[in-house]
């Protein structure tokens, strides 16, 4: 049985600048001694009906085809739209982040052929103190020519990949999401956690 921590460090972000302030949200209890619980998880198959409590996988479709509730369903009412290419180092297939954006929906799509990549996600709870259990989290393999779309709050971490040493996304979110609408829980703080995902899938 999982046992919860008495400490919860959290991200929240400063209108003025672009760092993460931490705050404190429970009693203070020291971590550094604490050792390192690693928790699998396995990689769920990648199913419109997998991936809708947190989103929608969207692939071609084509030219003519006229809008429906199969094309991405976005909010991006509440800001100026962002629409940029990103290049990430690989991290590897391990965290200890996660976190949600409660005022956009978000696009990604990997740019690097032929290369997958992972993406961790949880249902939207609308608090940092109400993260994710290790049960509620889904990780899904996402292939070059597809993107994904996650709901307003869907938690989520990634992209993951271990190879190439970087590879280019396309983002869509607005254009201050990572200054005022990054709200992150971090496990490793929380409770002295780390997460493998292990790919066992064809």
């Amino acid at each position: 049985m999982l046992t919860c921590c008495k400490r919860a460090l959290i991200h929240r972000f400063d209108n003025r600048r672009t760092r993460p302030v931490l705050a404190r949200a429970e009693a203070n209890v020291s971590t550094e001694s604490r050792p390192l619980k690693q928790i699998t998880l396995k990689v769920t198959p990648l199913t419109p009906e997998n991936i809708k409590p947190f989103g929608q996988i969207i692939s071609s479709s084509d030219d003519g085809k006229l809008f429906d509730q199969e094309d991405a369903q976005l909010v991006l009412n509440q800001g100026t739209p962002r629409f940029y290419i990103m290049r990430l180092p690989a991290r590897g297939l391990r965290f200890h982040r996660i976190t949600y954006h409660g005022k956009v929906t978000q696009c990604l799509g990997g740019l690097t052929p032929p290369h997958s990549w992972y993406m961790a996600l949880a249902a939207p709870s609308g608090s940092l103190e109400r993260f994710p259990r290790p049960e509620d989290i889904r990780v899904f393999r996402i292939p070059f020519g597809s993107f994904i779309k996650m709901e307003v709050g869907t938690w989520h971490a990634g992209p993951l990949f271990a190879e190439p040493e970087a590879m280019d996304f396309y983002n869509l979110e607005l254009s201050d999401t990572n200054v005022t609408d990054h709200n992150t829980h971090d496990y490793r703080r929380h409770s002295g956690t780390e997460f493998l995902v292990v790919d066992e899938l064809p």
